[in-house]
């Protein structure tokens, strides 16, 4: 569908007038002569209604996508000479809204192996790309050349998954570029693109990014339904697969859900993020020797597993574990009574997972905590919780409808009284995942 006629909201419509405005006044020079037309992709950010520190034990998230997206403008071309022997390539030339003055230039062959420390954002783009330039193309005489300008609005160091969008965004054009004929070839027939973009996007954020993240956040902005309202993904993070589910409104008690900033940026990639996921190995070690192979992760412990451990465990650790087994058993319960939209079950178990986050996990912070006490105490709120790694970042709260727009005016006059800083909350809906937005004509 062309650029022209497409009808975007006013934020899509803002990121897309940026990246195009970018790509044009700051990429022309570098763009391929023979281009004749522009790619205009999106994926979004996240929030996770509940599951947190889950998913790289394999078990169980509930997240939903957002509005707050990246958009990826930009043009390509993949050449192919079966008789060369020089080793595939990719040449990235790319801008971002963050920077606009600045273009990166980035070359990378099948032979190019992460940096063993964490650098530049542009390995997020790097990464990326070459997931599909060493899986889907040969070894050699495949040259794939892409310029492209980005712009995005999650905000940094949320909890909302700005990383993640922009891994997808950028995975979803080079797969606009690769076309179908390469793109995902080298998996099985059948195999759902959505899932293995997100398995490649994680994989990019693993290794070359050293963050040591699950998939939901790549799952979530990937595979969130573009054709059903209103649902969220329960996603099985040993299996990778994921359950669409519709969030069941009553029209005589609807809810909202409101997202809130504490405006403490947090990195997952270094820091206490690496710290908890090595607790969670030794806890599932301890399991193993006195449970057997029952227990491949945390996520086959049960809370009585946990218990029979403790004394062979020290107090943090057996503490991370029970935060993560109950975790899981608040996903299943959550899911069941979003359904069957039993709100108040929803809200008990959101309020249990923050305290866990709080007390077990110890991921929140004294600004979070502020937040999350103001929301709970508001008239009509039936839970509220951090939601993203932690160590800062927002929270998510469930509230009667009628009263969500009181609780973000609440949330920030209080903040700021209390803290000194702006939350900007602002209320979400299910969005859709990642697609191909436009293609824009020259």
């Amino acid at each position: 569908m062309e650029l022209s006629s497409v009808s975007l909201s006013p934020s899509m419509q803002g990121l897309v007038d940026t990246s195009k405005k970018i790509y044009h006044d700051k990429l022309h020079d570098v763009k391929s002569k023979d281009a004749k037309q522009a790619w205009v992709v999106t994926a979004p950010g996240r929030v996770n209604l509940i599951g947190e520190h889950t998913d790289y034990t394999q078990g169980f998230v509930f997240p939903l996508a957002i509005e707050y997206s990246t958009v990826v403008y930009g043009t390509g071309s993949l050449v192919i000479n079966k008789n060369a022997e020089e080793v595939s390539k990719a040449n990235l030339k790319f801008a971002s809204a963050t920077n606009p003055d600045k273009v990166e230039q980035v070359s990378i062959d099948v032979n190019t192996q992460p940096p063993k420390e964490a650098g530049s954002w542009t390995w997020y783009v790097a990464g990326t790309v070459a997931q599909y330039l060493m899986k889907d193309l040969p070894k050699q005489g495949a040259v794939l050349d892409a310029t492209f300008a980005i712009a995005g609005n999650v905000p940094l160091g949320s909890g909302l998954s700005s990383s993640a969008s922009l891994e997808v965004a950028v995975a979803q054009f080079i797969e606009c570029i690769l076309g179908p004929e390469h793109a995902f070839s080298s998996e099985p027939p059948g195999a759902l693109p959505a899932k293995i973009r997100a398995i490649r996007c994680q994989k990019a954020e693993n290794e070359w990014c050293q963050s040591p993240c699950g998939i939901m956040d790549q799952y979530c902005s990937s595979a969130a339904s573009s054709t059903q309202k209103g649902t969220l993904l329960c996603i099985d993070c040993r299996t990778n697969d994921f359950e669409v589910v519709q969030m069941k409104q009553d029209p005589d008690n609807p809810v909202a859900l409101i997202v809130a900033n504490s405006a403490v940026t947090h990195s997952i990639g270094g820091g206490e993020y690496p710290i908890r996921v090595q607790q969670c190995k030794e806890a599932t070690q301890i399991l193993q020797k006195v449970h057997g192979d029952r227990i491949q992760t945390l996520r086959d412990a049960t809370v009585e597993d946990v218990l029979k451990c403790q004394k062979q465990m020290d107090d943090v650790i057996y503490r991370r574990a029970r935060h993560v087994v109950t975790e899981n058993a608040r996903v299943i319960a959550t899911k069941t009574a979003l359904e069957e939209g039993d709100w108040k079950i929803v809200g008990q178990q959101m309020n249990l997972s923050h305290l866990s986050m709080q007390k077990d996990y110890e991921t929140s912070c004294e600004e979070v905590d502020i937040l999350v006490d103001l929301a709970q105490k508001y008239k009509g709120v039936y839970g509220s919780r951090l939601t993203g790694g932690g160590f800062g970042g927002c929270c998510v709260t469930l509230v009667a409808k009628e009263n969500a727009k009181g609780l973000m005016e609440h949330l920030q006059k209080e903040y700021q009284a209390k803290v000194g800083k702006d939350c900007t909350p602002f209320e979400t809906t299910p969005a859709p995942g990642a697609r191909v937005l436009a293609i824009d004509t020259f």
